[in-house]
């Protein structure tokens, strides 16, 4: 059966992230999606959030037939790196992006690199990607600065013969399904679709649009204020 999936998304536990859990949940079923994974900055706290409330199990099983996806995605050395399928520790900001890839696959899950060509939004470089283990590739990403940088990411796929990811790369859950992954599998489980990403091909892709890009930019700027404003009270000397 051919299901859909919006592999790589933030909820508010990134810092650039908005939206809770559920929201971004809601939307994607009302798009017609079997399953999402969101895969916050350099952290795993939707699983623990997902697992509390019910909306995921521990066994990989759909809870009332959508599938949550475990992931995170990484900021390497050399740029972000998606691992999807399993959870990794939250302390690996900086890591060499070939050290990440071995812990993913040591816990059994994959490699994916996103808006690699894009250099305004750390992508990893092409000459890095020779080097790296990976899975498969996001081809389109819905909120990459320039259209050409998904040509080239859909250019290297073709040529390497990997698996081919489409992703909303939402951090706002109104836009969540805007591109997505189709995954022929025999079952809606973790397990499956883990086995097929590797040999995706099939992509619905639609750019965001004006709009979402304006609210991460909104979030981004009270992000830093608030940053900003915890430094200058740590810095003040007590009276």
């Amino acid at each position: 059966m051919l299901l859909k999936f919006d592999l790589h998304s933030h909820s508010f536990f990134s810092g650039d992230g908005i939206s809770r859990p559920e929201e971004m949940i809601e939307v994607a079923r009302s798009k017609g999606l079997q399953g999402l994974a969101i895969t916050d900055h350099n952290n795993c706290a939707s699983v623990d959030y997902l697992l509390e409330r019910g909306l995921m199990r521990e066994d990989g099983l759909p809870v009332d037939g959508f599938l949550l996806i475990p992931g995170v995605e990484v900021t390497t050395a050399e740029g972000h790196l998606l691992c999807l399928g399993a959870r990794l520790p939250d302390n690996l900001k900086g890591t060499p992006a070939i050290e990440v890839c071995q812990l993913i696959h040591e816990a059994g899950g994959l490699a994916v690199p996103p808006h690699p060509y894009d250099r305004f939004r750390a992508g990893i470089r092409e000459e890095v990607l020779e080097i790296l283990p990976i899975d498969a590739l996001e081809v389109f990403n819905a909120a990459t600065t320039l259209d050409r940088h998904n040509r080239k990411a859909l250019a290297y796929a073709n040529a390497k013969g990997i698996g081919m990811l489409a992703s909303s790369d939402a951090h706002h859950a109104s836009v969540v399904g805007t591109a997505y992954t189709i995954l022929e599998t025999e079952e809606l489980s973790l397990a499956a679709v883990i086995s097929q990403i590797p040999h995706s091909h099939l992509t619905v892709e639609n750019y965001q649009g004006f709009r979402a890009s304006l609210r991460k930019t909104m979030a981004n700027i009270r992000r830093l204020a608030r940053r900003n404003r915890r430094k200058e009270k740590g810095g003040r000397s007590p009276r």
